[in-house]
């Protein structure tokens, strides 16, 4: 169990790192539609949510 959410956690941080380069590419260009600058942000903050979440589980489940 602890390995599907360590590989889980790796995936969600780097869906997130993904959806930030996204962001600050589309920043660099200039140009960027307000609307899928937003749905950016609101993926971003939707993928360190979980990521925040799965760690919190983890070392829950270390410490039991």
């Amino acid at each position: 169990m602890n390995t599907f959410l360590t590989v889980l956690l790796v995936l969600v941080m780097m869906a997130t790192l993904g959806v930030l380069g996204a962001g600050v590419v589309g920043m660099i260009r200039g140009g960027n539609d307000p609307r899928r600058s937003n749905a950016l942000m609101r993926y971003r903050v939707l993928f360190q949510m979980a990521a925040v979440g799965i760690f919190a589980l983890i070392l829950w489940l270390m410490k039991s």
